[in-house]
């Protein structure tokens, strides 16, 4: 998969798409159902997908809690994994958002990026304070002769599929529902970080992990899958992963510490992918190490359990 990151400096090889076009945050149900609307609108043309980094509400809204349920890599490996053949990951800026939806049409999608077909959803808004709808894209379209298609939103079992609904599910510390709007396990990937060695010295090492950035799942215990991305170690595994501030030893930044069973060797700096499975407790301060242990033994036989089962 190829990424471009700027429509005004574009090879004319990396023109002429059928592109899906949104924010893309979990690349859930919907998502997945847009891409193959622009897949089957021109099945000869390159399949693409138009986003933007940072995402938009990150942009104009910094300093708010987090809210991404993926950052920009592990959204490019999940849509590269969905067959997309061009990313056009737009750096989103100053420029880019003073643009009317007529200029965004026009620069953007027709002569910079010389798209052949846009699919978006029903709620897609687009331009200068969000004020381009659907029929104006289809005007647009007609007008400067890119095809448009409009996307119904999917539903599951849970009602409309979005990406606010997943991260309800995720709060909530029910993973399982998240996974059926998602159409996948809901997965926090990056790159393995050092740690205060805590966990090796109650023997249970842990590969940690950053969650900055990310919507914050419920803080507590996880049955989990693991898999390691790059490097000697790489494949597949279980384990179970805490996430939270760890309160035992009064720390207070979160991340997520992973104990992948029957496991040894060293994983910093590689890049892994944990996908969470079932929430099995809440996050809990213990009355010694005695008690964190016990506790933490009973967690991984669960967590056992439930992978196995799986």
């Amino acid at each position: 998969m190829k990424i471009v990151r700027d429509y005004q400096f574009i090879a004319e090889a990396d023109k002429g798409a059928t592109v899906a076009i949104g924010n893309f945050d979990g690349v859930h149900s919907g998502h997945q159902a847009v891409i193959q609307l622009a897949r089957d609108a021109m099945p000869a043309a390159p399949l693409g997908v138009l986003t933007f980094e940072p995402h938009p509400r990150e942009y104009f809204a910094p300093d708010a809690p987090p809210f991404r349920l993926m950052n920009a890599t592990a959204r490019a490996t999940r849509l590269r994994k969905l067959g997309v053949e061009i990313l056009y990951e737009l750096n989103f800026n100053s420029q880019l958002a003073a643009l009317t939806p007529e200029g965004f049409a026009a620069n953007v999608i027709s002569d910079g990026l010389g798209l052949r077909h846009v699919v978006v959803g029903a709620d897609f808004c687009f331009g200068k304070g969000r004020k381009g709808t659907v029929d104006d894209l289809r005007r647009f379209g007609a007008q400067m002769g890119f095809g448009v298609t409009v996307a119904e939103l999917v539903t599951a079992e849970a009602g409309a599929v979005s990406s606010t609904a997943i991260r309800t599910a995720l709060s909530d510390g029910n993973p399982r529902l998240a996974a059926d709007m998602l159409g996948h396990w809901h997965r926090i990937e990056g790159e393995v970080i050092g740690g205060e060695q805590r966990g090796r010295e109650l023997g249970y090492p842990t590969a940690n992990m950053s969650i900055d950035g990310l919507h914050p799942p419920r803080f507590g215990v996880y049955a989990v899958l693991v898999d390691v991305l790059d490097g000697p170690h790489a494949g597949s595994y279980h384990g179970a992963a805490s996430i939270g501030v760890r309160p035992m030893f009064g720390e207070n930044r979160a991340n997520l510490e992973t104990f992948i069973f029957d496991f040894t060797g060293d994983l910093y700096g590689a890049t892994v992918s944990v996908a969470l499975i079932d929430f099995l407790r809440p996050e809990l301060k213990f009355d010694s190490l005695e008690a964190l242990i016990t506790q933490m033994d009973a967690d991984c036989a669960q967590a056992r359990a439930i992978l196995t089962a799986l």
